[in-house]
């Protein structure tokens, strides 16, 4: 179950994978319940998000990724993607060929082929692909709270993980968004992840680097996120309406992400990028502490590992990013490349400040956020 790939760019890998059967049925099998995490990996394997994965990792590809951040072809990959079940259910499994995957309301998502049972090491991978093994960390503990046995193998998928209403009326699958961007006549497009609402700054180095290609994939992640992150239903609100009152409608396409954050900071970069390209990107957006969280991360480590893949080793290109503010020197925004202004007159606001503001029923400035979208945000605020 696999495709050619349509459109300017190769998938990773050279062919978009596709293991999505909607025909195939559940038949009795032991079952294996997928954490959150787990479901959102498993609907980017079944579209080619993931490409070349067609299952969950074995033990041989784990050590390579873990240790050279590469697949054991070669090719570049950062993140290990691995299906960790509890003892009672490999118990239950024993030496079968087959499990069942499903929810935790019982529901089928398809099959895993059975090709390896192997032992994870947590700390190892924490402290090699999120740089610390620190627990307060929120990549860190979900790794630590999944099981440490993990099975390896093909997997079949009958069933798409679920997203709110919202953020479902833009599933954007790679082979679709392809054919959409085959469709406007795109030949480069440059790919932003977000799981926040998008703001000035935001806003500012997705049309700088629009400047340079033909379209524009505003592609937020709605998968699973921290407790205090924005939901994906109010997001989807805020890209909605900036795109209708800011966007040249036929340079953008809005589409989202199912898939779960990790918070692994530079090594999350690679893996967005990756997928990015999946999904028909020639170019990705990396900014200030993409995928970062606390102070784990240095601001640009993220934009500094591209630096150590060859040149062939990523068909997908970064743009990177300095942190964009206002300047009130300029009268518009910038960086610190293009602005003379000192600290006093740059308007930077943090997330939390942010959020106090909304919680207060405060319209943050002009200069922060777009106000059709601070309305959302304020509304959201008050019926929370």
């Amino acid at each position: 179950m696999s495709a050619a790939h349509a459109g300017p760019i190769a998938p990773h890998g050279g062919t978009l994978v596709d293991r999505l059967d909607v025909d195939v049925k559940s038949s009795g099998r032991p079952s294996v319940t997928l954490s959150a995490r787990q479901q959102a990996d498993l609907d980017l394997i079944a579209v080619g998000a993931l490409s070349p994965l067609d299952g969950f990792m074995g033990s041989e590809a784990y050590e390579s990724v873990i240790e050279t951040m590469r697949l054991p072809d070669g090719l570049a990959w950062s993140v290990p993607i691995t299906l960790g079940v509890s003892r009672e259910e490999l118990s239950a499994a024993g030496s079968v060929d087959e499990v069942e995957m499903v929810d935790a309301d019982g529901r089928f998502l398809g099959v895993v082929q059975i090709a390896e049972r192997f032992d994870l090491d947590p700390a190892r991978e924490a402290r090699k692909v999120f740089g610390t093994d620190d627990e307060a960390h929120p990549g860190v503990a979900s790794l630590y709270a999944h099981p440490t046995t993990a099975l390896a193998g093909p997997v079949t998928v009958a069933a798409r993980m679920g997203l709110d209403e919202a953020s479902a009326r833009y599933r954007l699958d790679p082979a679709a968004a392809r054919a959409r961007f085959d469709e406007l006549g795109w030949k480069t497009v440059v790919g932003f992840q977000t799981r926040n609402p998008i703001h000035r700054a935001h806003e500012y180095i997705t049309k700088v680097a629009l400047e340079s290609v033909d379209g524009l994939l505003i592609h937020p992640l709605v998968g699973e996120t921290k407790s205090d992150d924005i939901p994906a239903d109010v997001r989807m609100r805020c890209y909605g309406a900036l795109m209708a009152g800011y966007y040249p409608a036929d340079r953008v396409v809005l589409g989202v992400l199912p898939a779960a954050m990790r918070y692994a900071g530079p090594r999350e970069a690679i893996l967005h990028a990756i997928m990015r390209q999946n999904y028909g990107c020639t170019h990705f957006i990396v900014g200030r502490d993409h995928a970062g969280v606390g102070d784990y991360y240095g601001t640009y480590d993220a934009q500094h590992i591209f630096d150590g893949l060859g040149p062939d080793e990523l068909a997908i290109r970064p743009m990177k990013f300095e942190h964009s503010f206002w300047c009130k020197v300029t009268g518009g925004m910038a960086t610190a490349k293009t602005s003379p202004a000192g600290p006093e007159d740059r308007v930077f606001l943090s997330g939390t400040k942010v959020r106090e503001m909304l919680g207060n029923g405060e319209m943050p400035p002009e200069e922060f956020t777009r106000p059709e979208v601070a309305q959302i945000l304020i509304d959201a605020y008050r019926q929370s």
